[in-house]
C-alpha cells in the first residue's frame, strides 16, 4: 500500500509518523514545499529519495491509495481537491477547511467520486473517551483550556474548540433539540466561549477558556449517580462511593492514549477492504462549529 504523508509540521512528526512508519507492508511517501525540512524528517526516516517529495504533482504520479494531509488548514480546500479528484483516499487534519462552504464542498466532491473523506477526530478512539460512550450520559462536561492564547474566532473555534464541539456530539446520548452559546470576546479577540446542547434527558456543556491560567482538558460524565472524568486524556477516576483511578501504563504511547493510532488504523483497515469512508457525520460538527462562529461574532462588541 502506497500512502502519503503531505505536511511534515509538528503533529505530524510527533504523532502520526510514529505510526506510519511501524506499519507492515506500508509504502510511506513524504510532502512538503520544504527542502531543508523534507530533508531533514526523510533523512531521519531513513526514506529513499524516491519517496521524497516537494512538487504535489510528483507525489501524485506515485498512484496512492492513501493521503494523509497535515499541512496548515488555509490549504486543505487545494490539497483536498486535488486528493479526492486523483482518486486518493484521503484522511485530513480537522478542520476540512476554515469556510463551511469549503468542507460542504469537498465532502460533495468525496461522495461524487466515491471515494473516502476522513476527519481527523481522534478524541472519538482515545480510550478514555470511548469508554465514556458505555457510561450513563445524562450530563456531559468537557473543558479545554490554554494559558495566555485568546484568539481570533473563527481561527479558535475551528482549529481547536471542534474538537470539543465534536466530542459532545459523540457522547451526546439523543438528538440535540436545543443549542446554546455564551462567550466573551474582547478586541476582536475570543477569550473563553460556552457551549450548551441539550435534548431530553441530558445536557452537555463544552467550555474553552483561552485566559484560563493553566492548559487542560477534562471531561466529566454522569448519570444515575455515577461519574466517569477523564483527565489529560491519560487518567480515568470512576466516582460511585469511593472514587477508583486508572492511569495511562508507562509504556504505553501518547498516539495511542490520544486516539490518533487507533484512527489512523481505522482508516487504513477501510482502504484495504475497499470501504469507502463518508465525512457527513464530521460535516455536522463544522455546521455546528459555523453556528458558534456566528453566535460569537454576530453579539454585540
Amino acid at each position: 500500500m502506497k500512502v502519503g504523508c503531505i505536511g511534515l509540521g509538528d503533529i505530524a512528526q510527533k504523532a502520526y509518523l510514529p505510526v506510519l512508519t511501524t506499519r507492515p507492508g506500508l509504502e510511506l511517501h513524504v510532502h512538503t514545499r520544504t527542502p531543508a525540512t523534507l530533508t531533514r524528517v526523510a533523512d531521519s526516516l531513513h526514506l529513499p529519495a524516491g519517496q521524497r517529495h516537494t512538487d504535489l504533482s510528483e507525489l501524485l504520479a506515485q498512484d496512492l491509495d492513501a493521503a494523509f494531509v497535515h499541512a496548515p488548514t488555509h490549504v486543505h480546500p487545494e490539497i483536498v481537491t486535488r486528493l479526492l479528484e486523483a482518486g486518493v483516499a484521503t484522511y485530513v487534519d480537522k478542520p476540512i477547511a476554515y469556510e463551511l462552504a469549503d468542507s460542504e464542498r469537498l465532502v460533495k466532491l468525496a461522495e461524487e467520486r466515491n471515494t473516502s473523506l476522513a476527519v481527523g477526530f481522534n478524541r472519538r478512539y482515545a480510550p478514555g473517551y470511548a469508554q465514556c460512550a458505555d457510561h450513563p450520559r445524562e450530563l456531559i462536561l468537557m473543558q479545554k483550556n490554554r494559558v495566555g492564547l485568546p484568539e481570533q474566532p473563527r481561527t479558535m473555534i475551528l482549529d481547536d474548540f471542534i474538537h470539543v464541539v465534536d466530542t459532545l456530539r459523540f457522547l451526546a446520548p439523543g438528538p440535540v433539540d436545543d443549542v446554546t452559546v455564551r462567550a466573551r470576546v474582547e478586541n476582536g479577540l475570543l477569550h473563553h466561549v460556552v457551549l450548551q446542547l441539550a435534548g431530553e434527558g441530558f445536557t452537555a456543556l463544552g467550555v474553552m477558556n483561552r485566559l484560563s491560567g493553566s492548559n487542560e482538558e477534562i471531561l466529566e460524565v454522569s448519570g444515575q449517580d455515577t461519574k466517569r472524568q477523564v483527565v489529560n486524556l491519560a487518567e480515568v477516576i470512576d466516582h460511585k462511593g469511593q472514587p477508583t483511578i486508572r492511569r495511562r501504563g508507562d509504556w504505553v504511547p501518547v498516539a495511542r492514549q490520544r486516539g490518533i493510532e487507533q484512527v489512523v488504523l481505522a482508516f487504513l483497515d477501510a482502504v484495504r477492504a475497499g470501504k469507502v469512508l463518508s465525512a457527513r457525520d464530521a460535516l455536522a460538527t463544522h455546521e455546528l462549529c459555523e453556528r458558534v462562529v456566528r453566535a460569537v461574532t454576530d453579539r454585540p462588541a
